[in-house]
Order: structure tokens, then sequence, then C-alpha cells
């Protein structure tokens, strides 16, 4: 009895050390192991993109890349599909959004933010022809933008809102520009720092008005209740603001230190 009782309690003992081992997650990340998985649209340049060879690159790819190096992480980007973004990270299928995420107050409900790495604004965009100066000349007017993105937030929290013709909303904003090209939307609200990228690759095409929407930040966001993630993360982003590393992948992508301090 005591040689059965003994061997049961090793099995018991054997079982609690696989399964302790088995959830483990000293990282506590979407892969398990040291690589951080991070979700992105690719079709938001500068911040996330495809190139010409098909790569992702971008000010964000750049700036995630160098901060796992500093936390001694891999990093894997992970396109996803930017309507459903936060179901992503707190299902744990990704670890962080990072690719000009926004700071909101509805998103701090759902996420974690790490402190505010760039200043943004929501402007409006139209051909550089079109007769429309100013948020009244929308009026009557059909607008295009990203959906579930802070545009449709600044849009909306606008009076001129009400007085459109349509608002269409678009998987991403290359195709909410195609469609201003094309003349199916008269005006596209979206980020400055994606219009004006898009500007400098098309001279002559679009113009930006005067009046911005609304202005932003872009933050990290994270798995509410990862705290320890965060904090290692925002680590490494201070630890790039001191020693210059920030800096100088925002000179590469815009000419300037635009890194908030």
């Amino acid at each position: 009895m005591k040689k059965l009782m003994t061997l049961a309690i090793i099995s018991i003992a054997a079982l609690l050390i696989v399964t302790g081992c088995g959830s483990s997650n000293t990282n506590g990340n979407a892969s398990g192991d040291n690589t951080l998985v991070i979700g992105v649209d690719d079709k938001f340049a500068p911040m996330g993109f495809r190139d010409e060879n098909n790569e992702l690159t971008g000010f964000d790819i750049d700036y995630a890349k160098a901060a796992a190096e500093y936390m001694g992480m891999e990093v894997k980007f992970q396109p996803i599909d930017w309507k459903t973004k936060e179901t992503e990270l707190s299902s744990g299928r990704i670890d962080l959004i990072w690719n000009g995420y926004t700071i909101t107050d509805e998103r701090k409900e759902k996420v974690l933010f790490t402190k505010p790495y760039l200043e943004n604004a929501q402007v409006v965009a139209t051909l550089a022809d079109s007769e429309i100066t100013s948020l009244n000349d929308l009026s009557s007017k059909a607008i295009g933008l990203q959906a579930l993105s802070s545009a449709a937030d600044a849009l909306n929290s606008n009076s001129i809102q009400s007085e459109l013709k349509s608002v269409s909303e678009y998987s991403d904003n290359v195709l909410a520009l195609s469609d201003l090209k094309s003349g199916r939307v008269d005006a596209v609200v979206i980020d400055e720092v994606v219009i004006d990228y898009y500007m400098s690759k098309e001279e002559g095409t679009f113009k930006v008005l005067d009046e911005s929407l609304a202005p932003e930040q872009y933050g990290v966001g994270v798995k509410k209740g990862n705290e320890e993630l965060l904090a290692k993360l925002q680590d490494a982003l201070d630890k790039m603001n001191e020693d210059g590393t920030a800096a100088k992948i925002s000179e590469k992508w815009f000419g300037e230190d635009k890194i908030l301090k």
C-alpha cells in the first residue's frame, strides 16, 4: 500500500510540474517564446507598408525592430484587418498594436498604452484642383475614410458631419485615396502623416485643407493586464529617446526629429 501511495504522489507531482511548465509564459507574449508578435496595417505608409519587393517597411517597422532589440527579443509583424485590431490583441493572437495607433479615451478602456511617441492630426485631403477649400465646403459632398479609425471619430465629432452627402468606409487609406482620384468621393479624412507621404510621392495630385479636424497622438497598444510587457517596452522606448536611436529613425522617415520626449 505504501508503495502504491508513493507512486501516486510522484505521479501527481510530475503532472503538476508538466502542467506548470506548459502554462508558463515568462514573456507574456503571443508566440510563447522570445518573439513579439506585432499587429500592423500593411497599407499605412509611411508608418508600415509594403515596398516594391513586398517587404514590410516604414517608420513604425524600424521603430519596433529597434525597441525589440533593446528588449532582447525577436519581432514578427502580423498584418491584420484594422477593424479587428483590439480583438486580435485581447485574444492573444498578437502582443502589440503598433502602426500609427491613435490614443483615444475609448481605446484606453480596451488596451494599455505606452506614452505617446508621435504627434498627428486628422485632416481633410482632396484633389489639388478641387474647389473645396474649407470644412464648410464639404456640405453635400461624399467623404471617404478608413473604417473604425480615428478619422471616423474626428469626423463624427465635427458639426459638418450632419451636412455631408455620404460617408464611405474603406479597409485602408490606399483604397480611399484611389476613389478620391477616380471621383467616387470628393474628399478623404486621413492621418496627416499619411497624406504628407502620398503628397511627396504624387506631387500635384492632392491638397490638404488648412483646417484640421482633430489633433492626436500615436502610442503602442498592449493587452490589458500585461503591465509587465508594457513596462519592458516603455523602458526600451525611453532608452531609445535618451541615446538618439529614436531621433535617427524619425530623421530617416520624416527628415526631422519628431519623436515626443
